[in-house]
């Protein structure tokens, strides 16, 4: 009982230092949050790198850790369609649960969701991977923003995408015409965004404080 529940604690520490590096050091095009119910539950929102078919696209998707994380690989699945994997199926890559034998403990959340995004843009068949035309991963990418603001967990999880999602839609509407001479100009929202950036640290110090409770209850499970 002891030993389990200290695996489970170093799985959720380790992932708590994954939280706070990719918070305090994010990487391109990589955006990644525990769920608010689960810390062994990741969600990931990839985007599209330039020069590729997958340009102006954000991928999102999920990451179930298992309770013995590091020690074993986590499960990758992709819920937005975009035409290089199938969607909500695992993805087999080197650093997933196809491969516990290449699996690396010090791999972290961003190194996982960097090297899928790597393999994204690769044309490599595997398990969960799909093939379509250029065409076809273009137009996905097109529609992607559009598709993912329609789940719930997604708007919950990401509301910076969201927000982004409404301002495309917003600048291709049609600009109506001034009624009144004298409008009144609009208050600006520019601390908007800044807000949704300082609420993810949030999350860290509550699942920080919830752990530390955790690890004091230790010594009782000894009894």
């Amino acid at each position: 009982m002891f030993c389990s529940s200290s695996v489970f604690v170093i799985s959720i520490l380790h992932l708590l230092v994954g939280t706070w590096d990719h918070c305090l050091e994010p990487v391109s095009h990589v955006t990644a949050r525990p769920s608010p119910n689960d810390i062994l539950e990741w969600y990931y929102v990839l985007e599209g790198s330039e020069g590729t078919p997958f340009a102006g696209g954000y991928y999102y998707g999920k990451i179930n850790f298992p309770p013995e994380y590091p020690f074993k690989p986590p499960g990758i699945r992709m819920t937005t369609p975009n035409g290089r994997f199938m969607t909500q199926k695992k993805i087999c890559l080197s650093m997933s649960d196809f491969h516990p034998e290449s699996w690396n403990p010090m791999w972290s959340v961003s190194s996982i969701l960097t090297g899928l995004l790597s393999f994204m843009i690769d044309n490599s068949p595997t398990t969960g991977s799909v093939k379509t035309t250029v065409a076809e991963k273009e137009r996905l990418a097109k529609s992607s923003l559009a598709f993912n603001c329609k789940n719930p967990t997604f708007k919950k999880i990401f509301p910076e995408y969201v927000q982004k999602y409404e301002e495309q839609h917003l600048s291709n509407q049609p600009v109506p015409e001034q009624v009144s001479p004298n409008p009144r100009p609009l208050e600006k929202t520019g601390n908007s965004k800044n807000h949704v950036k300082q609420s993810f640290p949030t999350w860290v110090l509550l699942l920080l404080v919830s752990i530390c409770g955790v690890v004091m209850a230790l010594p009782l499970l000894q009894l």
